[in-house]
């Protein structure tokens, strides 16, 4: 029996989908059409065949993209996202891009009071799959000892010499730059999630600040508040100046 056209574009998409990583991009429906030389309405529908399948979704900002459960972070402790995908069972991974002593920016200058420090930038890996770009300022004086090897293995505060006492994390959003945008496999001007973390040590002085991309189709932040007066407000929210 003849096919019609939408349902032979879909069988082909099937096949990218279930062959592509969790929270893969697909081609925009403008490249998709010059690639199988069909109208934007014939790749649409071939395009909602496979979401009705459950194969791929589509988000503002991303266009189509292989179906998966957000990265999830829960903000109550200290400690990494590596580890929550572990538990959830996924394998967490990551790549070290930069790793230098350089002089820090003014707004990092400001927070950890020192003239060098080290700065590290990495792509973070669940299920090989980038999810993540990371980059970690600390102070020289903490950092002569620590190589490539460990800050690829471990994350900084397992290596630090120091006891933590905790962290402030600020979550903003903001739009892909093309190099974020590349590193992290998503549209340029796409929507990331950006947390801001600056950790101290049992004195309340800051020893580390970081800061962590997120492509905001995959990732969730969840905090639980299961002590807290009722309130129509979520715990920290404010206005942006």
């Amino acid at each position: 029996m003849r096919r019609i056209r939408y349902q032979e574009i879909a069988d082909d998409l099937r096949q990218r989908a279930r062959s592509a990583s969790a929270g893969t991009v697909l081609p925009s429906e403008s490249e998709l059409s010059a690639e199988f030389s069909a109208s934007r309405v014939t790749i649409r529908r071939a395009l909602e065949i496979v979401r009705d399948d459950g194969l791929i979704a589509a988000r503002q900002g991303f266009g189509w993209f292989v179906a998966t459960e957000p990265v999830r972070q829960r903000l109550e402790r200290l400690g990494t996202i590596d580890e929550q995908l572990e538990s959830s069972g996924k394998a967490a991974g990551r790549h070290v891009i930069e790793f230098g002593f350089v002089a820090p920016p003014p707004h990092v200058a400001a927070v950890l009071a020192a003239d060098r420090v080290l700065r590290v930038k990495r792509v973070s890996l669940a299920d090989g799959a980038p999810f993540a770009v990371v980059t970690v300022w600390c102070p020289a004086a903490l950092a002569l000892k620590l190589s490539l090897q460990d800050v690829e293995r471990h994350p900084f505060f397992e290596l630090l010499d120091v006891e933590l006492r905790g962290a402030t994390q600020t979550i903003g959003a903001e739009s892909a730059e093309p190099a974020d945008a590349e590193l992290l496999a998503v549209p340029v001007g796409a929507p990331l999630l950006k947390c801001r973390r600056i950790t101290t040590d049992l004195n309340g002085l800051p020893v580390l600040v970081s800061e962590h991309v997120f492509p905001a189709h995959r990732t969730e932040f969840v905090v639980d508040l299961p002590f807290d007066e009722p309130s129509i407000t979520p715990a920290g929210l404010r206005l942006v100046e």
